[in-house]
């Protein structure tokens, strides 16, 4: 710890802030055993019934005999006391305190501890237990963020608002939870019907099913159609799987079309934001969450899995997904195993003469690399040691590791290879050329990342067709979100009728900035969309539609909608981003007064918010209160002094006042602190002419655009300003260079 840092050693003993409270209809796991032994049998020792317990002497696996990890210059310390488990740590102050475990969370390959704080959170420890073996580097305490310095201030410090349990967790994690969030009080009364993910976690409650079985075994009861269950997750079609003899491949002999095991496991496998707080499985996804698209940071551009994103999205991208294949058919669902061991869970529907043998995976065999997954489903680690595997299930590509630079199997595993030799090595195998090799969506959505206007005749065929992945489609229409393009109309009025809710839903969002005709003939009607999240993006859409001339029942429907959209954003109260949302909303259909209460709560919530100081000001600018907008971006420095994007406004707020000194020195703020950032550099080199710093300013911009060197912005002020000052070679030069891009 640093020497400079307060000590201040006191004990926290809150009581646990979360608690039981049967949900309607809930009779819990003991019930579920008397008719079902066998799966409760398999359940129980599962990670799913181990989600979450209390701390005990059962479920503590870490090391509390004064055990002391060091971590970001901070000494914690596990010991035990009057029979609890506490740990020294720094709190949210910055100091030392003494808290006590109230909750484990999560079992292998580590596990985390939960504790008490004010206003009813839970928050999980940021250092954790290894409970791997000691021979695989565990039984160890290790920090979650190693290489991010954290401080309290920081969103990643265990003590902040983004790591609350309440809200981060305790969907997944807990039976019959109930938020309890309040927001003017901004605190939590969090309940759960069972303190794991049980029985009813995934059938719904069984209340009914339990009378109904009652009523059989007594006498004269009998059976409903769904026996009592509000979600039926079983098969009712009579198909099943079989390998066909025309090409040895399986194949399903009815078509799934029923999705409700993939949706109420993607409710918690799958990276999404809650829009309707609904305990209730089976339901489409789209009611309740909004799934995260193939975003940059999130996904490469192929598909393969970067950030934490779990399962779901990379699954659906899947041709195993296109064909019938869902989670049962590899996983057993309640002790959650794979269905056999290795390479046989694989050879339940694949042919294992044909598949796991040195003919198809070209190593020798019982070696890592005849592994199935070895090849089709590549780890990535997380949380430092938690491997998972992407569940795309794909062919490695590594010609798009070569012109994309996306990973691939082969070179995870042979790190001293390069792309190159695995490309010859495929073909050598298999006799397909690379540049025989079928096109592949990552190509289109990489065009797209680097240049979305020069990629967006292929980002609207990839989004039209249907033999491509849904999540695919819909990431490519995400690119487009800008500039409205009436060129686009045509595809997206085909798009915003799409089977695919993905679709639809990326559709609307193509349509910000059109005009009131185009969201009236394409927007208005998709408000009788028969799933939320593409209601609540055909809401944000029509918004504008509430400031124009409307009749009476156009308005009620419109008004409806807006309510419906900030019914979905606080389903996440606690969370300013949602208040921004809001803020947005409101400003779009010209209620400033609603804007401006909106971006408050989000600062109250979050005085460190930076997109609600930046909105907030541009608001109060946009209403000629053009001092009150300067004083709330420095109320944001204040809090965040290392924000850009804050720095960079508050250069444009010194800019509208003719203060060029001082936007200069704000606007140069902001680009030393994104040194990446285009747009910063190019308002800055502009402020700096416009300051009589010619010279400085071509030094700005030259430098910029040797950073970004097709930004037209870039070469079009450094064309302008060369020739303005005389410099005529060198405006020449760069108008060489910007005729080279082409047509923008």
């Amino acid at each position: 710890m640093s020497p400079t840092r307060a000590l201040a050693l006191f004990v926290v003993l809150l009581a646990p802030t979360a608690s039981v409270a049967h949900s309607p209809g809930h009779v819990g796991v003991a019930v579920c055993a008397e008719c079902h032994p066998a799966e409760t049998a398999r359940w129980r020792g599962s990670h799913h019934d181990l989600a979450m317990t209390e701390a005990s002497e059962q479920t503590v696996l870490g090391d509390f005999t004064d055990a002391r990890i060091e971590a970001h210059g901070v000494t914690s310390r596990f010991f035990r006391r009057d029979g609890g488990f506490y740990v020294d740590t720094e709190g949210p102050d910055g100091a030392i305190h003494t808290y006590r475990i109230d909750y484990t969370f999560g079992w292998w390959p580590l596990q985390q501890y939960l504790i008490a704080f004010p206003g009813g959170r839970l928050q999980p420890l940021g250092i954790a237990w290894d409970a791997r073996a000691p021979e695989d580097g565990g039984q160890r305490w290790f920090h979650l963020y190693p290489d991010t310095p954290l401080t309290p201030e920081h969103p990643l410090h265990w003590t902040s608002r983004d790591q609350t349990w309440n809200h981060q967790c305790a969907e997944c994690h807990s039976t019959g939870l109930r938020k309890g969030y309040d927001l003017a009080e901004d605190r939590y009364h969090t309940t759960w019907s069972e303190i794991d993910v049980a029985c009813e976690a995934c059938h719904g409650a069984g209340a009914t099913h339990v009378a109904e079985a009652r009523a059989v075994a007594a006498g004269p009861g009998q059976w409903s159609a769904t026996k009592g269950l509000r979600v039926d997750l079983g098969d009712r079609d009579g198909g099943h799987w079989v390998i066909d003899p025309e090409h040895g491949l399986p194949r399903r002999t009815v078509a799934r079309t029923a999705q409700r095991e993939l949706d109420t496991c993607a409710r918690c496998h799958a990276r999404r934001g809650l829009i309707h707080e609904d305990p209730t499985p089976g339901q489409p996804l789209g009611q309740t969450h909004r799934l995260a698209l193939l975003e940059p940071g999130r996904y490469h551009p192929d598909g393969q899995i970067l950030d934490e994103v779990f399962v779901h999205g990379s699954f659906i991208q899947s041709r195993m997904y296109r064909h019938g294949v869902t989670c049962s058919d590899c996983h057993d669902p309640h002790d959650l195993q794979p269905r056999a061991p290795g390479n046989a869970v694989c050879a339940r529907c694949h042919t294992a003469t044909r598949y796991d043998a040195p003919a198809h995976h070209h190593h020798p065999a019982g070696s890592s690399g005849a592994a199935c997954v070895a090849c089709h489903m590549p780890q990535r680690r997380y949380m430092v040691i938690d491997e998972r595997a992407d569940h795309s299930l794909r062919i490695p590509r590594p010609d798009l590791s070569r012109t994309l630079g996306t990973p691939n199997a082969c070179n995870q595993c042979h790190q001293d290879r390069d792309p190159a030799w695995a490309e010859a090595a495929l073909a050598r195998w298999y006799g397909t050329q690379p540049e025989e090799r079928a096109p592949h969506f990552g190509e289109i959505l990489h065009a797209g990342r680097h240049d979305p206007r020069a990629a967006e005749p292929r980002l609207l065929r990839l989004a039209a067709n249907r033999d491509q992945p849904a999540i695919a489609r819909a990431s490519a229409l995400d690119l487009l979100r800008g500039a409205p393009d009436p060129g686009r109309e045509l595809t997206l009025r085909r798009l915003l009728d799409d089977p695919e809710p993905l679709v639809r839903a990326a559709a609307l969002d193509a349509l910000a900035g059109a005009d009131a005709a185009t969201l009236r003939a394409l927007a208005l009607p998709r408000l009788d969309d028969p799933v939320r999240a593409v209601r609540m993006i055909a809401a944000r859409r029509v918004a504008p539609l509430a400031a124009t001339p409307r009749d009476a029942a156009e308005a009620r429907r419109l008004e409806q909608a807006l309510d419906d959209y900030r019914a979905t954003q606080l389903a996440t109260a606690e969370r300013p981003e949602s208040h921004l949302n809001i803020g947005l909303l409101e400003l779009d259909a010209r209620r400033p007064e609603a804007a401006e209460r909106a971006y408050r709560t989000a600062l109250r919530l979050d005085p460190g918010f930076v997109p609600g100081y930046v909105n907030l000001a541009d608001l109060q600018r946009a209403l000629g209160r053009d001092a009150e907008a300067e004083r709330t971006l420095r109320q944001g420095l204040a809090q965040r002094p290392e924000a850009a994007t804050l720095h960079h406004a508050l250069g444009l707020a010194l800019i509208r006042q003719q203060r060029w000194p001082a936007a200069v020195e704000a606007l140069g703020h902001a680009a030393r602190l994104a040194p990446d950032n285009a747009r910063h550099a190019y308002v800055l080199g502009l402020a700096q002419a416009r300051a009589g710093e010619p010279e400085t300013a071509l030094a700005t911009l030259r430098a910029a655009q040797r950073r970004h060197p097709e930004d037209r912005d870039l070469l079009v002020a450094i064309v302008d300003l060369a020739r303005r000052h005389g410099e005529q070679q060198l405006a020449l030069d760069y108008a060489t260079k910007l005729q080279r891009l082409g047509p923008p």
